[in-house]
């Protein structure tokens, strides 16, 4: 839903008008037919809404607009008042007095509501009442809240049957809902394509003490594609015991930083999903996470950890690579990358441990592609094992080059690490890998 449309979208919503004023039978053919013609009235911050909306028919109202360049709210207040008539509602940049005053002009029903956006810009924004859109939203298809607590969600949203978007970004700790709580919703919600929760903080997290067993059953969500989660990791592993998606294919999560990640029913959650069945794998870092992922053509998965500090990274993300993801054998190809990073990497003893874990379960890798930052911590980790405990599966290494046709010579841990395989009877072979060409 996009909450800053163009000025020709007014323009094109509303064309209808020129017509109406040709002459008077064009006027009567025009709002003869106002369903079949689709017409609408566009409202924006800048609409004198008191003089407007008494000109025209009541016909079905659009109010969308930047908040942020208008000082005050009452056109926009006058238009909700018509709560009958509104069929979309798309604001953003709200300052806290504006979202405030917005949400209270919504605690009546809002009938023909089918698309619903609210961006708030605030600091301290209000919390929105169970009594919000009259507590029912039969029409609605369409959801994006970011920053707006709405903490009785959950129970608005069991009248919504044909909500078709969900999407909760930057949601603040007044409006946290427990995982329970979304996993009783989701159900009830047979038509919903995406899922977008996205917490501000880890302050929002499940009471551990009061964690329910898991269902017997997952609850089946039939036309679920795409879900994106932002926040810690206990809210996803129970959120997800209760859930299973047959049709996913996309599915990003980002967990905060924490000291440890153990997601068990999150990687029963993915071996469940079509999208995790690729054959390659990017593991990611830099200046501010980790990440490992799998490309297209299968589906876009990827696994997230806010983090700056280089051994945190590594640690975190060698941990969700062994308990928070299914068995990693069907990987062939392996990327060890480093985006545009600052960070230093000190190639000592705790990160060789940690390089290891990190490539512990990845049991089938034949191909591993290295950025040249990473080659030799990797290598020099290697070196510290004997045998093929590590990668046994492993055929040959690339190094990245930025040059692949200029001829440098490779990182001499890794050629040591080659030499004491082939001296084992596992020969490595080593390349070049142009990553930017």
């Amino acid at each position: 839903m996009n909450l800053n449309p163009s000025r020709g979208y007014k323009t094109e919503i509303e064309a209808w008008q020129s017509l109406v004023h040709v002459c008077r039978r064009w006027r009567s053919i025009v709002f003869g037919s106002p369903r079949r013609l689709n017409l609408r009235l566009f409202c924006t911050p800048e609409t004198p809404t008191r003089d407007t909306l008494d000109v025209w028919p009541a016909l079905p109202l659009l109010i969308w607009g930047d908040m942020a360049s208008s000082p005050g709210a009452d056109d926009i207040i006058v238009a909700l008042g018509r709560s009958n008539r509104v069929c979309q509602v798309g604001l953003s940049g709200l300052a806290d007095r504006q979202l405030e005053k917005v949400l209270g002009a919504m605690q009546l029903p809002f009938p023909e509501l089918t698309e619903l956006g609210l961006l708030s810009d605030g600091e301290t924004p209000p919390v929105a009442l169970d009594s919000f859109l009259g507590g029912s939203a039969p029409r609605l298809q369409v959801l994006e809240l970011t920053g707006v607590p709405l903490p009785g969600l959950p129970k608005l949203l069991l009248s919504a049957t044909h909500l078709l978007r969900l999407e909760l970004s930057n949601i603040p700790y007044s409006g946290y809902f427990s995982p329970e709580a979304m996993a009783a919703l989701l159900p009830v919600l047979s038509s919903l394509e995406k899922l977008v929760l996205q917490f501000q903080s880890p302050q929002s997290h499940p009471d551990l003490e009061r964690r329910r067993p898991p269902p017997s059953e997952p609850f089946v969500i039939p036309a679920l594609e795409q879900i994106s989660f932002k926040g810690v990791i206990e809210y996803l592993d129970d959120l997800v015991t209760y859930i299973d998606v047959p049709q996913l294919g996309y599915l990003d999560i980002t967990f905060f930083n924490q000291i440890d990640f153990d997601g068990p029913r999150i990687a029963q959650f993915i071996s469940r999903t079509p999208i995790f069945a690729d054959s390659e794998a990017h593991v990611e870092f830099d200046d501010r996470t980790a990440s490992v992922g799998l490309p297209f053509p299968l589906g876009d998965f990827a696994m997230n950890i806010s983090c700056r500090e280089p051994d945190w990274q590594l640690s975190s993300v060698a941990q969700v690579c062994n308990t928070c993801l299914p068995p990693l054998s069907m990987i062939k190809d392996l990327y060890i990358e480093h985006q545009f990073s600052g960070l230093v990497w000190k190639n000592d003893a705790i990160e060789n441990t940690l390089w290891l874990e990190l490539l512990l379960p990845f049991t089938a890798v034949q191909n591993i592609y290295l950025c040249k930052e990473f080659a030799p911590g990797i290598a020099a980790a290697l070196q510290e094992i004997v045998g093929t405990e590590v990668l046994p599966s492993l055929r040959r290494i690339y190094v990245e080059a930025f040059n692949p046709l200029v001829r440098t010579p490779f990182p001499k841990e890794i050629t040591q690490f080659v030499t004491a395989r082939r001296h084992s009877d596992h020969p490595i072979g080593l390349s070049v890998w142009g990553r930017y060409s």
